[in-house]
């Protein structure tokens, strides 16, 4: 497939002159004639996106959509037939338009029923509204939708669950960015290292861990980093060191011991040694 254009005709091709353009590019198969009529015709996907885009849930991009719609228009220059009698504009949008609404059905969780219904709430509240200036309560919206109370608050049930939301989505109503806050954010952990007391307790164990270690000898030293940062063998130390295992047994006993007394009330920092 070839490079389209970046540049976008500055007139807008007449019906006519669209349709020459198309017989050009069926006639010689030229793939720079296809990319005019692309370009020519993207700005109609966006038109098209943007005017579904309130119905797009909040954790979905429209860039989707508008691919979506660009692969659309590609496909549906080849299918385009003038003897059917629509125009090549006619074409392209019910074709680009059919494919991002399938786009929508297809990201939605909720069954057709349940966007159907939630449509008639909201027209029937707009309906009220417009005739009592005020909102209707929820047995006022039930008669006036000739059903249940208890149906209608059925079907809110069933819209909050399809309404999925992104965690990375803002946090707040105010769907911007101004606050730097994702929802994820905001969430409860149960995750005990997660908290701020743990955090600073963290640190004063791994400020004492080192304030210990900088008393040790530095042959004492390059053992533990030997066995706890190169993760080598007491064997291997000791052939690193030119001593024997049991050398270093020794000799790592009494570092461990040594830090032990250095710690004093944080000898659970030797747990950082063995993690």
């Amino acid at each position: 497939m070839s490079t389209v254009a970046t540049t976008v005709p500055k007139k807008r091709f007449s019906q006519a002159e669209a349709l020459a353009l198309w017989r050009r590019y069926r006639e010689s198969g030229d793939a720079q004639l296809r990319d005019r009529l692309i370009m020519t015709y993207a700005p109609l996907v966006k038109y098209i996106v943007y005017r579904k885009i309130r119905e797009v849930p909040s954790h979905q991009e429209a860039d989707d959509y508008i691919s979506r719609g660009l692969e659309a228009l590609i496909q549906s220059i080849d299918r385009y037939d003038p003897a059917k009698g629509a125009t090549l504009e006619q074409f392209l949008w019910t074709r680009i338009h059919g494919a991002v609404l399938d786009e929508l059905r297809r990201q939605d969780w909720a069954p057709r029923s349940v966007r159907r219904f939630d449509r008639e709430v909201a027209k029937a509240a707009r309906s009220f509204r417009a005739l009592h200036g005020r909102e209707p309560a929820d047995a006022e919206l039930a008669d006036a939708l000739a059903v249940s109370l208890e149906e209608l608050r059925a079907h809110r049930e069933d819209v909050a669950r399809a309404d999925v939301g992104s965690l990375n989505a803002a946090a707040g109503e105010a769907q911007d960015d101004e606050t730097g806050l994702e929802r994820v954010e905001l969430l409860q952990s149960s995750d005990e290292r997660s908290r701020p007391e743990h955090a600073v307790m963290i640190g004063d164990t791994k400020r004492a861990f080192r304030e210990a270690f900088e008393t040790l000898t530095t042959r004492e030293q390059e053992i533990c980093v030997l066995l706890y940062v190169k993760h080598l063998t007491l064997r291997e130390v000791g052939h690193v060191m030119g001593v024997t295992e049991s050398r270093v047994s020794q000799l790592h006993s009494g570092l461990r011991k040594k830090l032990r007394e250095q710690l004093g009330g944080h000898e659970d920092a030797l747990s950082l040694m063995d993690a």
